[in-house]
């Protein structure tokens, strides 16, 4: 690493439904704020990375999102990068913006994801998970997964995937099943985590959803895709989140108040390997960020990671090294991963509860930690949080994410 990057200044909207808000507004809103709390104004940026994944499908705006975004707050002439990359989309343009600051291009750069997924036509949404994956082998894909549901006894939906439910979900679903019969893993144990999270949610004033669940809840809710049920899956959502970033010098001679430093932020796409015996790329992320900031799982402090769907934290909690392979069932149930357990994951709500637009979701998710290292929290509080960690991936190329940044924050 190079001169050391830190956040300077954060800003959210809510997320939601807004049908009545464009991306200008949305994005904008979340800019403005994130101006505001690094105290600077919008002609200091000296570049931003503009993340966002389905603009071009739900309102037609291609090319240029990111410089009419800008041009609306009067910011112009600087550098500006489109990033699309999936539901890693934002946590790219955080993860390429903190890269320019630690090579000495920049001093101030913004990083913004922003998204509006809520349309008229569901199926214009759909289309837009339906197309992070390998368009061209859509047959392949659904016949491998039809094939791994029959192996584990269950029989797959195929006229539902994609058309009635994001084909994510029928994804997670064979995975869901795979580590049900390797571990013995509950539909429970998943349950136990969309109850968690709701409990976190309804603590978060910028939640898409903040109605508590029990576990009793969680599996009496409408299947979508056994063994999840509608509170274990992500919802679509509308949102914006943005990062003002500095050199740490620029943010000292500025006088930036609660500055948190960036320590690693590694980005990495999927690969492929030998099912039985290789790292997944989400360990691989993992690994490379602890070993850049001097850490290990131990040290980490509060977790903000990529529960696209409730099974999908339990695997994460193995990948990041959170707990045992096989044990992410157990730790939840334990309530190791709840507000006041050992290491409290998701307290926004996550994505099952605060919501997943899919372009804002990585700068989402730093917002949450910023927030929690300076202790800005409130009743979601995490005590003497120092180390913060998130992880957010997107896209499926053969057999896992295609797109995955893992980063660790400080104070």
């Amino acid at each position: 690493m190079g001169r050391p990057a830190v956040i300077a200044g954060i800003g959210m909207t809510c997320f939601g439904k807004f049908m009545d808000r464009n991306i200008k507004q949305l994005a904008g809103e979340a800019i403005n704020d994130a101006l505001k709390d690094a105290a600077i104004e919008g002609s200091d940026l000296q570049a931003a990375y503009m993340g966002n994944a389905a603009a071009s499908v739900i309102a037609g705006q291609v090319c240029v999102p990111g410089q009419i975004i800008l041009r609306d707050l009067g910011i112009g002439k600087i550098p500006v990068l489109n990033l699309e990359n999936a539901c890693a989309s934002a946590a790219t343009a955080f993860n390429q913006a903190v890269k320019m600051i630690e090579l000495g291009a920049y001093d101030i750069v913004l990083a913004c994801g922003y998204e509006k997924l809520y349309s008229e036509d569901k199926a214009k949404t759909f289309s837009v998970f339906t197309g992070a994956v390998d368009v061209t082998n859509m047959e392949g894909l659904m016949s491998t997964l039809g094939e791994r549901m029959a192996a584990l006894g269950v029989s797959m939906d195929s006229q539902g995937a994609g058309s009635k439910r994001s084909l994510f979900m029928d994804i997670y679903a064979a995975w869901s099943l795979e580590h049900m019969q390797k571990y013995g893993t509950t539909q429970e144990q998943f349950a136990a985590v969309a109850a968690k999270n709701s409990f976190h949610g309804s603590l978060n004033p910028r939640a898409q959803y903040r109605e508590p669940l029990t576990v009793s809840d969680v599996l009496a809710a409408p299947e979508i895709c056994y063994p999840l049920t509608l509170p274990m899956c992500s919802p679509i959502g509308d949102g914006a989140a943005a990062v003002v970033l500095m050199s740490e010098a620029k943010a000292r001679e500025l006088g930036v108040s609660q500055p948190v430093k960036v320590e690693s932020t590694v980005l990495m796409s999927g690969f492929d390997y030998d099912d039985s015996t290789a790292e997944t790329v989400t360990e691989v992320a993992a690994i490379a960020a602890y070993e850049a900031a001097g850490i290990g799982p131990e040290d980490v402090d509060v977790v903000e990671l990529h529960d696209a769907s409730a099974p999908s934290e339990i695997f994460c909690y193995e990948y990041l090294g959170l707990c045992p392979q096989g044990e992410g069932g157990a730790f939840v149930e334990a309530g190791h991963s709840r507000l006041g357990g050992k290491l409290p994951v998701n307290t926004s709500g996550g994505l099952l509860r605060k919501g997943h637009p899919i372009g804002a979701t990585g700068i989402g998710q730093i917002f949450e930690l910023t927030e929690q290292l300076r202790g800005r929290c409130g009743e979601r509080q995490v005590e003497g949080a120092r180390v913060a960690l998130a992880e957010n991936g997107g896209g499926f190329v053969q057999a896992d994410a295609a797109a995955m940044v893992v980063s660790v924050l400080s104070i």
